[in-house]
C-alpha cells in the first residue's frame, strides 16, 4: 500500500497518476486508507487534520500523484427569492454553501430546507460535486470563532 505524507494543492502539480472522489465531508482528514478510482489503496497520514480541495493532489512515497476530484454527493439547489438574504441565513447557520450564478447549494438537511421554503425559496433535491466557499481567514474549512 503505498502511502502519502505531502499534499499538493491544485495548481502546484501536472500528470497525475490515478484518481480518488471524496465527498466534502470525507476532504477533511488527517489518517485514513482511501481507495482510487483504478482499486489502488493509499494510506494517507498527514501531519495535521488538513482540508482538501478538488483538483489538490496527493503525493505518494513513490513520487506518484492521485487527483482529489469532489465526488458526488445529496444537495439542496436554491434558486428564486433573494439569493443574497438567503445566503446570509445559511451562513448565520455555519453551514457550507456553493455559490453559483443564479443558485445556492447545500448539503442535503430536511431542517434548512423547511427554513429555506419559509423564506422563499425553491429548493431542488440534486446530486452534484460539492464544492464550498472557504474561510475568510485562510484556506478550507473554518471551524468554531478563534480567527
Amino acid at each position: 500500500m503505498a502511502t502519502c505524507q505531502t499534499i499538493r494543492h491544485h495548481g502546484h502539480w501536472s500528470e497525475p497518476a490515478d484518481h480518488v472522489a471524496l465527498t466534502y465531508d470525507d476532504r477533511f482528514l488527517r489518517r485514513k486508507v482511501l481507495v482510487t478510482t483504478s482499486g489502488a489503496r493509499i494510506l494517507v497520514d498527514l501531519s495535521k487534520t488538513t482540508s482538501l480541495n478538488h483538483g489538490d493532489a496527493l503525493e505518494l512515497d513513490n513520487g506518484a500523484l492521485v487527483e482529489v476530484l469532489a465526488a458526488q454527493e445529496d444537495l439542496l439547489e436554491i434558486v428564486g427569492g433573494d439569493l443574497r438574504r438567503l445566503a446570509w441565513h445559511i451562513g448565520n447557520r455555519h453551514t457550507p454553501c456553493q455559490i453559483e450564478a443564479g443558485k445556492l447549494l447545500i448539503q442535503r438537511n430536511h431542517v434548512m430546507q423547511d427554513m429555506l421554503h419559509k423564506l422563499g425559496a425553491t429548493v431542488i433535491e440534486v446530486a452534484a460535486p460539492f464544492t464550498p466557499e472557504g474561510g475568510a481567514y485562510g484556506h478550507g474549512r473554518t471551524h468554531g470563532h478563534s480567527h
